[in-house]
């Protein structure tokens, strides 16, 4: 082997393998971050539609029989609307014969509509008191209720109690509401409303400071003088009665278009017109009562004017007369300003975020739903698979045809083994069955070859040859040993995995059926005394063991695991052998198999172990590779969904699973996590714990009955609950950040995991 040395002051250029490796680890940050920023935008889109729903922040509290000694006795008394001109608290009655027809709680999609079509019908104007958080999820109903030439006010965003609120949060709900309104009608309003609130004389010591807080910033404080009680569904004919002010008196009428079943108030609406109309009454809006005040005084000012001088009656008259010729829808809409700007940009913003928000959660409820559904039926499905699997295949008369004695060859691909790959050979040498074995040492720079050399020198095997190449990738290292070997059986296994004595013969086993051109077996984890690694030793046993049993009855096998797999020879090179298109070679071949029509089995008894990663960035490292090579497997082969006959039963069958199993399901399954949390924190913590502890029962049974076919020990079931917590949740990052980088057309080359060699025996054997 010959080496050549850059001249002095030169550097080397670099190679198309560190060429790939720089622009992967360039792309691989954007695309975590990426990853990360869908899961913080589905918890913030869950967050808001739960802030609208008043799940997030809400607070339920009434205030009822407080003190009222601090409120003046001229507000106590006096009209229903409160206004703080010049910094002094001034009412405003309704006139004589005059209805300001009010309505709290909306805009509902149900029985606002209608309100606004009766209203339309008989011509009357209302105001309508809106809950911000009701704007922004219908903003079409707010703009058509303005375009009508009716009045809108503030109810807060959240109908929350202001009295037991902070500054801040009486502030928020304001500014929100006004943006709400912003962004669905173009304008904000200076009428307000409080929730649960009735007549003046019901203001006491902890509102008042709120009412003068919000007067000292523009906004006029609207009560009632006539409350219908529609909320309590008398019934139609006590809803016009209680509306019904005595006499002639004018009154600001309370009803409702939200807040509940409002059928009774539709019904009442048209009578309550008609009969008011027949009293003589007019209806207008809150701004149209105070324009109504403000002429009146202003015609008296003008009146006293005249007498005192004679030629100004007939001009000021005329002023007056212009004024009251003002345009009437904005004489009823005097409350309204235009938005403009900031205010204008950020309501239609948030208008668009909630539109989001009230799409998305309802299709992520469904999404949700269905995992679920998927989920259980995946377990339900696993169980009883795997059970008649394990009865089938341990069953005395069970055989696979005439015991397969025949030597194979073994073939160890290596990349920098130097701590593992003398346990292998150790491990290769107690076998009970003839094997061959080649080390194809894929460049390593470690001294891998000289180790491997020395171990099979040391352990006597003459049946060990060391093959080294320039490193050229995993897939090129597994195609020169099945070039290289000498038997037409060949067991593909890791460097740093271990056989049991007995495995190679379990594996081969298989191959007396001639139908079978390839055998997955059972790898186990070796290192599983820390806590990632038994949280992995749960994943191999319940999830790829089990798995393997379901899709083995099936036929449809997806994966023959890189640790331990065997392969007739003749058929890896039908199917062109190990292929560097994709990044899960393993899953590959597989597929390749199955559309070549060979016949892939599961071999429970064949165990190796293998040396899982030890820390969190080697796993992630791992399963991002694993993830996104299977997605490159599964679109390489997509074609065998229209395969026929035998060779297309994998994209019948196994295609379907794979990508609804090992694809979708795990894609959506956060959302059973982000589900639970959000139920937990703001809805009900009790309900949503114990569905929590169901699923993990269930979950517990599957793991259970896993351990058990594989003769496993049950204690590391212990660490499953944290598992959830914690494995379970980075499974789904690696899984969702796999499908970024497949949707942005990302590449990554063969990863290379640090090694302690600590797999040294078959722990736990037997």
């Amino acid at each position: 082997m010959t080496t050549t040395t850059p001249s002095r002051g030169r550097r080397r250029a670099p190679t198309r393998m560190e060429r790939a490796a720089g622009k992967a680890a360039a792309l691989q940050k954007p695309r975590v971050i990426l990853a990360l920023l869908l899961l913080l935008g589905l918890t913030s889109v869950m967050l808001l539609d739960g802030y609208l729903r008043a799940e997030v922040g809400g607070d339920q509290r009434v205030r009822d029989g407080a003190s009222s000694s601090k409120v003046p006795d001229k507000i106590l008394n006096g009209g229903p609307i409160i206004s703080f001109r010049g910094g002094r608290a001034t009412t405003t009655s309704v006139p004589s014969r005059t209805i300001a027809l009010t309505f709290d709680d909306g805009p509902n999609p149900t029985y606002t509509p209608q309100v606004l079509k009766i209203l339309e019908k008989y011509d009357v104007p209302a105001t309508f008191f809106l809950v911000g958080s009701m704007v922004s999820r219908y903003p079409g109903i707010v703009k058509n209720m303005v375009d009508q030439g009716n009045e809108v006010g503030i109810h807060t965003f959240t109908h929350v109690d202001l009295s037991y609120q902070s500054d801040a949060r009486v502030r928020r709900e304001m500014t929100q509401t006004q943006l709400a309104l912003a962004g669905a009608a173009g304008i904000t309003t200076t009428l307000f409303r409080a929730p649960y609130s009735s007549e003046t004389d019901a203001i006491d010591n902890y509102s008042w400071p709120v009412y003068k807080k919000l007067g000292e910033e523009g906004y006029t404080s609207v009560f009632v003088d006539t409350d219908s009680d529609d909320w309590k569904r008398p019934g139609v004919s006590k809803i016009v009665k209680w509306a019904t002010p005595s006499g002639t008196s004018g009154a600001a009428v309370l009803m409702h278009d939200a807040g509940g079943d409002r059928e009774q108030t539709i019904k009442a609406l048209p009578q309550y017109i008609q009969k008011m109309r027949a009293k003589g009454y007019t209806f207008t809006t809150i701004s149209g009562v105070i324009e109504a005040q403000n002429s009146a005084a202003r015609a008296g000012q003008q009146a006293n004017a005249s007498a005192g001088a004679g030629g100004g009656q007939g001009q000021g008259g005329n002023g007056s007369a212009a004024r009251t010729a003002r345009n009437g829808t904005d004489r009823l809409q005097a409350a309204h300003r235009e938005a403009t700007g900031t205010t204008l940009y950020e309501g239609k913003a948030l208008v668009m975020a909630v539109a989001v928000a009230e799409y998305t959660v309802p299709t992520l409820s469904v999404g949700l739903a269905i995992v679920g559904v998927a989920v259980m039926g995946r377990f339900g499905m696993m169980l009883i698979l795997a059970r008649r699997h394990y009865r089938q295949r341990n069953k005395r008369r069970f055989s696979w045809g005439p015991t397969v004695t025949r030597p194979v060859t073994v073939i160890v691909p290596a990349y920098n083994e130097k701590e593992c790959i003398a346990n292998t050979l150790e491990s290769l040498a107690r076998s009970t069955h003839p094997i061959e074995v080649i080390v194809v040492d894929d460049g390593s720079s470690d001294g891998t070859s000289e180790i491997a050399r020395a171990a099979a020198e040391k352990l006597g095997m003459n049946n060990v040859r060391v093959i080294r190449q320039e490193n050229a990738g995993k897939p090129a290292a597994l195609n020169n040993g099945v070039r290289s070997a000498s038997h037409d059986i060949v067991v593909m296994m890791d460097g740093d995995t271990v056989f049991e004595p007995d495995t190679v013969r379990q594996l081969v086993q298989p191959f007396a059926n001639p139908e079978v051109g390839a055998v997955a077996g059972n790898a186990k984890v070796g290192n599983r005394d820390t806590v990632i690694g038994a949280w992995q030793h749960i994943e191999y046993v319940m999830g790829f063991n089990l798995d393997r049993r379901m899709y083995d009855l099936l036929r449809c096998m997806p994966t023959i695991p890189g640790a331990i797999g065997a392969f007739r020879r003749e058929a890896v090179l039908q199917v062109g052998g190990m292929s560097e298109d994709t990044l899960a070679e393993d899953t590959d071949i597989t597929i390749a198999m199955h559309r070549a029509g060979w016949r892939v089995v599961y071999q429970e008894h064949a165990r190796a172990w293998t040396e899982a990663p030890g820390s969190l960035k080697q796993l992630w490292s791992q399963r991002y590779r694993w993830s996104y090579g299977t997605m490159q497997a599964l679109w390489k082969h997509r074609k065998s969904l229209t395969d026929k006959g035998p060779s297309g039963r994998f994209g019948r069958v196994g295609m379907p699973l794979v990508v609804i199993f090992q694809i979708v399901t795990p894609v959506f399954a956060p959302l059973i996590d982000v589900f639970t949390a959000y139920s937990m924190i703001f809805i009900d913590f009790q309900a949503a714990l114990y569905a929590w502890l169901a699923v993990l029962g269930v979950q517990l049974v599957c793991a259970a009955y896993a351990f058990k076919l594989d003769k496993e020990q049950y204690r590391y079931l212990l660490m499953m609950p944290l598992q959830q917590l914690a494995y379970r949740q980075m499974m789904y990052l690696v899984l969702i950040h796999s499908c970024i980088t497949a949707l942005t057309g990302g590449r990554l080359r063969w990863q290379k995991l640090k090694r302690t060699g600590e797999v040294g025996t078959p722990a736990g054997a037997g």
